[in-house]
């Protein structure tokens, strides 16, 4: 193929979640990846009948676009949805405490001192912040307080998203909370006209993963007519021309090009910037300057009857005042939410390493980050004996870190892209790092190329009733 409509290089979830909408929408697709496989960090592995995952653990849900994907690609019968047990635990003082999902039971909490509770009652009297750039810390404490930040947000922040909220931009990493804020001044006011709206809206929030894992939805978009993907494939240079864009790239030792009347850019910031600054090096350097953290994925299989704890929840995440936090940020219950990813009678323990918390944690090398997993896991959980499956992921560029002013380094990037016509950036350093997020993004981007085209029917999908207000509290 020498001539396509569109280009998409890179083959992790956002390049492919691209691909399956614009040749939905009916263009010739192309997937250039430069690795032997795609899906980029989503990788599941099985091994003596576990169910381990490189990356993604599971898909959160509440948009229709991913509804629709997994409709049509046959998936959707497929699903294994999360275990009943959907507890979640912090760490306090050595111990696991449950971490209360809604408002009423939030406020109602042990957990919290009566200074704290007073401090979360006054947030509907809390007015709107008129600043252009806050932090993920300077919201919460704002708003909720400095216990509600340090007991609750930190730890999500810091775990889920390998960031800092002392650094993180909250509009970037906290959109449905500050867009809440925006629309009805008040978190509370806006949960509770959210669950009005909720009840009007067909697209149900869920929990899902499937049979062999995520892996299954890489699969699944690859295995789609219309889409021509090539892995191994290794871009080198970028060039506009009057009709197009025109792609040199190296596979297997030779050397070819491609025309594409459009070019979809979906590689981490840095690949990215490798690419682009020979064309613009002002936006090179905007997307270089974005900052990724380190994290190793530590998955430990054991017989069930060495664990005194439940295990009925998902699992647990670390604040940065308690003293497990030196070790991990986090630790999922995998056999709890996916019982057919583990054999029966035994369990999957996942956790997290480093992130922008602790960054040298993630380069323990083998033995270090399982024994000192194990330091904390047994007295947390009641571990006794050796696990009997041990698999450790790395990755040196885990997850973007939407540090520092980022809404204004994503407008300056849409800036100079405006300049390069036909070139579209589709990766999770942009609108979120959730698979679902990924799905709802490849979808955007469909639209404006098939727009571009002039295609009216393409791939459209009517956003929820609910619009940005259903995004701002589910997660």
């Amino acid at each position: 193929m020498n001539d396509v409509d569109v280009l998409v290089v890179g083959g992790g979830i956002s390049g492919l979640a691209s691909a399956w909408w614009l040749a939905r929408g009916g263009l010739s697709v192309a997937v250039w990846e430069r690795a032997a496989r795609p899906g980029g960090k989503i990788r599941s592995h099985t091994q003596d009948g576990y169910t381990t995952e490189r990356a993604a653990a599971l898909v959160m849900n509440f948009r229709p676009e991913v509804n629709q994907l997994l409709t049509e690609t046959g998936l959707d019968a497929g699903k294994i949805l999360r275990g009943p047990c959907a507890n979640r635990y912090l760490v306090r003082d050595g111990r696991l405490l449950p971490l209360p999902m809604k408002l009423g039971a939030m406020f109602a909490s042990p957990m919290w001192s009566r200074r704290a509770r007073l401090r979360m009652a006054l947030e509907p009297f809390i007015p709107r912040s008129r600043r252009q750039c806050e932090t993920v810390a300077e919201f919460v404490r704002r708003r909720l307080g400095q216990d509600m930040l340090e007991q609750a947000m930190e730890p999500y922040v810091a775990g889920p998203l390998a960031s800092s909220p002392e650094l993180a931009e909250a509009q970037s990493v906290l959109p449905r909370l500050t867009a809440l804020e925006q629309r009805y001044g008040s978190l509370a006011l806006g949960v509770l006209a959210h669950k009005l709206l909720r009840r009007r809206s067909a697209c149900a929030s869920e929990a899902f993963s499937f049979a062999g894992g995520t892996s299954d939805l890489v699969q699944a978009i690859v295995s789609t007519s219309g889409i021509a993907f090539q892995a191994g494939c290794e871009v080198t240079a970028l060039e506009p021309v009057n009709d197009g864009w025109r792609v040199s790239a190296t596979r297997a030792g030779s050397e070819y090009s491609l025309h594409a009347r459009q070019l979809v850019l979906s590689v981490p910031a840095h690949a990215a910037a490798s690419l682009l600054s020979p064309l613009d090096a002002e936006l090179g350097d905007l997307l270089g300057g974005i900052e990724y953290a380190p994290l190793s994925v530590v998955h430990l299989g054991l017989d069930r009857t060495a664990i005194r704890q439940p295990l009925d929840g998902t699992g647990f995440l670390v604040p940065r005042s308690q003293r497990e936090s030196r070790v991990l940020t986090g630790n999922l219950w995998m056999s709890s939410l996916f019982p057919a990813h583990a054999p029966n009678e035994k369990a999957l323990l996942t956790s997290y390493l480093g992130g922008a918390r602790r960054p040298q944690a993630a380069d323990w090398d083998d033995e270090r980050s399982v024994s000192r997993v194990l330091e904390v896991l047994e007295p947390l959980l009641g571990l006794r004996g050796a696990p009997e499956m041990v698999r450790i992921d790395r990755h040196r560029r885990a997850l973007p870190l939407y540090h520092g002013a980022y809404q204004a380094r994503m407008l300056a990037i849409d800036e100079r892209l405006a300049r390069l016509p036909g070139l579209r950036l589709a990766a999770n350093y942009r609108d979120g790092v959730s698979i679902r997020d990924r799905v709802v993004c490849g979808h955007t981007i469909a639209m404006r190329v098939c727009a571009a085209f002039g295609h009216r029917n393409h791939a459209g999908v009517d956003a929820p009733m609910s619009g940005s207000l259903g995004m701002a509290v589910s997660q």
